[in-house]
């Protein structure tokens, strides 16, 4: 049974998704703030987290900051459950490391199909828990990428953008469909943030090594592919 930790400090909120949740399959947890919800999640670990923003004693953003941090939480998804619609909102949320995000109010039915889709995604990522192309290592438990034995710094979004490409090697993909692999189905990110996200990731990789910012083609007309084809691995 797939454990869910709700984090929200309205009590009618968490006894509703108990009832959906429980009535679904799913084991249920919950906190209404963010230390319990930290401490909740290091006892008794979750499969899935749902996020509010606005909590006593800190927002859910500090926590999915903490998360994020530590190691043995890296990989944990956590889907925003929020009222905070705008979109600068949304784009910090997944900036920060956020696997989905949903609009209060929402679909019962909608919230379900993104909660197993997290999870499945989990579970496909621990099946395949490291990718390599030449001296570029993707190790997926650990949220480590290392060129040539050298650990990279890179920022959440970037890793499951260069994950999803090394899973997914010479096909296009349109922007349309990186986000939503990369931010969820429904979520209103404009599609030149793919964009800004993919020039931060080539400039990570070129930093490294010139023959690697290749790897991510533009296909005009269409989007962007990874491509290992032509990359020459004597200058690695």
């Amino acid at each position: 049974m797939k454990k869910v930790l709700v984090v929200d400090d309205d009590v009618g909120i968490r006894e509703m998704l108990r009832f959906m949740l429980e009535k679904a399959g799913f084991g249920f947890l919950d906190s209404a703030d963010i230390h319990e919800a930290y401490w909740k999640i290091m006892d008794d670990p979750p499969d899935i987290v749902l996020l509010d923003w606005m909590l006593p004693g800190g927002s859910g953003i500090e926590l999915l900051q903490r998360l994020r941090k530590d190691e043995a939480t890296q990989s944990l998804p956590v889907i925003m459950l929020t009222a905070k619609a705008h979109e600068d909102n949304i784009i910090q949320g997944l900036e920060c490391g956020a696997h989905d995000y949903v609009r209060k109010p929402f679909s019962h039915k909608e919230l379900l199909a993104r909660i197993r889709s997290a999870v499945r995604q989990k579970e496909g990522a621990e099946d395949r828990t490291e990718c390599r192309v030449g001296d570029l290592i993707l190790e997926a438990d650990s949220r480590r990428v290392t060129m040539a034995s050298k650990a990279l710094e890179i920022g959440p979004t970037e890793f499951k953008l260069l994950q999803f490409f090394m899973t997914h090697p010479e096909r296009a993909f349109s922007r349309t469909q990186i986000l939503d692999s990369i931010w969820g189905a429904n979520v209103h990110v404009q599609e030149r943030t793919v964009d800004s996200h993919i020039r931060r990731l080539r400039r990570l990789l070129e930093a490294e090594n010139a023959a690697y910012s290749d790897l991510i083609q533009t296909v005009r007309g269409t989007g962007y592919r990874f491509s290992p084809r032509d990359l020459r691995l004597s200058e690695s």
